[in-house]
């Protein structure tokens, strides 16, 4: 059975409300690192930096953060942008699901190689199955799901969604 459980319109609010939560937060910087991860993570930072380009005079810069999602360690964690161009930089870290924070973890972890001004992490949808000690500063929405569940989401142009199956 699936279960739409956001709508297009839905998605957008919770985008702009994070943005300006992602304002609020570095509303003293001069430069905002939105480092998207591969896929719909990605997708998501787009639709943050959207609304942040319109709400603030700060330059905002996107990153893709590349690995190996199910083995990290395997792959190692690539992104967009050398080093230099984060370097004492303010950087969210957005990915569209929180499910074990293994993305995320490690996704911070690269991060954390370089000296940066603040990190925070940015998800549209927080499951609450963490084997990690990573918490989403900014969520659109926290889900109680069983481990059989899954959560879908699709950024389809004009068609965004997020569904339980």
């Amino acid at each position: 059975m699936i279960n739409r459980i956001l709508t297009h319109d839905q998605i957008q609010h919770i985008a702009k409300r994070i943005a300006y939560q992602i304002y609020e937060t570095n509303v003293d910087e001069k430069e905002i690192v939105v480092a998207g991860i591969k896929g719909s993570g990605e997708s998501f930072a787009k639709k943050i930096i959207t609304v942040l380009r319109n709400i603030t005079d700060a330059r905002i810069i996107l990153c893709v953060v590349d690995m190996n999602k199910k083995n990290p360690l395997e792959s190692g964690v690539k992104t967009s942008l050398p080093s230099e161009e984060y370097t004492n930089k303010s950087i969210v870290l957005v990915d569209d699901v929180l499910n074990s924070g293994t993305t995320l973890i490690y996704g911070t972890y690269h991060f954390l190689k370089t000296p940066i001004k603040r990190l925070k992490t940015a998800v549209l949808v927080n499951r609450n199955h963490k084997k990690y000690p990573i918490k989403a500063d900014f969520k659109g929405i926290s889900l109680s799901t069983s481990l059989n569940e899954h959560i879908k989401v699709d950024f389809e142009p004009k068609n965004n969604a997020v569904y339980l199956e």
